[in-house]
């Protein structure tokens, strides 16, 4: 049996500095249960689109908040935007799921059409609804009804084959596919933001004692016929000491060519992932050149699957679609 690195524990400290000539689009979730964990989650979201002109002066572009509540079924009882947008309510008892992707698309199409920071945010809902328990995970040691109820939630679960961290012989799985409840790899971070540099991120909301954050920044610029990409996706959690913690972060890295909007480069660097076996579908996102970027939503779905797909890998790929978008307010 080969022997596989350690997970990959290297959160990027700082964002890269602002380039002249580029737009920076962030965004964060903030996950968190403001009436106990019986209760409804709250997702709170804000994202922005910032240029940064020749001349270093910046200028925003264009700025959303989101905020929704789910059930216990992640079903939306509630949300609302900021910019107000009409038909936004028409969501509510959709379940946070693929499914509200479609409902989405369907009912908001123009926010999809001109890739908006709402879209981005909007689209969030889905993975971060289901990533959410893992904050009960990291207190079950603190507040033992917690971990009673994570074991109950997941036992006989089958994850076997959903993803490059579940494939075969992997220590997270026990022989019949179930989880095994091995430790998973967190690492301790500094804040997103740049403190030399109060426009790195858009305003974060400050988070409560028990709570994840699912967060996102997109680097754009020209460079001759190409659009450069430099994006990084990151999970964290605060645990019972007040620190914040990676669980899942990437970086990447890729070219567009800017007369065809393709795909011509793509790299996946893994920082921060759970269990060992997780980076093996790193490499796998260079299947994605030669593909529209407009098109990477259903392109990455289609394309990276079962083992040869890490899902948190796909949720940073699938963002980059709107890069056209974002690389057609660039100067020039």
């Amino acid at each position: 049996m080969t022997t596989l690195a350690p997970p990959p524990s290297d959160p990027v400290a700082l964002p890269p500095t602002r380039r002249s000539g580029s737009i920076r689009r962030t965004s964060t979730v903030l996950m968190s249960w403001p009436d106990g964990f019986d209760a409804e989650l709250l997702l709170r979201g804000r994202a922005r689109d910032l240029l940064t002109r020749a001349d270093g002066h910046p200028e925003v572009l264009a700025r959303s908040e989101l905020t929704a509540v789910t059930g216990r079924a992640r079903d939306i009882q509630r949300i609302e935007s900021d910019p107000a947008v009409e038909g936004l309510d028409r969501l509510v008892g959709g379940r946070a799921g693929g499914n509200l992707r479609k409902s989405i698309n369907a009912e908001l199409p123009a926010e999809r059409e001109h890739g908006t920071p709402l879209y981005l945010l909007l689209d969030d809902l889905a993975g971060s609804t289901l990533i959410s328990g893992y904050a009960m995970f990291r207190w079950a040691d603190a507040i033992p009804e917690l971990g009673e109820r994570v074991k109950a939630g997941s036992r006989g679960r089958i994850m076997l084959g959903t993803c490059s961290g579940f494939r075969e012989g992997s220590a997270a799985l026990n022989p019949d596919g179930t989880l095994s409840h091995v430790g998973q790899n967190t690492v301790k971070t500094a804040p997103l933001d740049d403190p030399n540099d109060p426009l790195s991120w858009h305003e974060i909301h400050p988070n409560p004692q028990i709570a994840m954050r699912r967060a996102r920044r997109i680097d754009v610029w020209a460079d001759g016929d190409d659009i450069v990409i430099d994006a990084m996706f990151r999970d964290s959690v605060w645990n019972p000491d007040g620190d914040e913690e990676v669980l899942h972060e990437y970086q990447m890295m890729g070219r567009a060519d800017r007369r065809t909007d393709t795909l011509v480069e793509m790299e996946a660097i893994p920082r921060v992932l759970p269990y060992s076996e997780c980076p093996l579908a790193a490499p796998n996102a260079a299947w994605l050149v030669g593909t529209p970027v407009r098109s990477l939503r259903t392109e990455v779905i289609e394309r990276l699957r079962s083992t040869d797909c890490c899902t948190h890998l796909n949720d940073a790929l699938r963002s980059l679609a709107e890069v056209p978008v974002l690389a057609a307010a660039l100067p020039g």
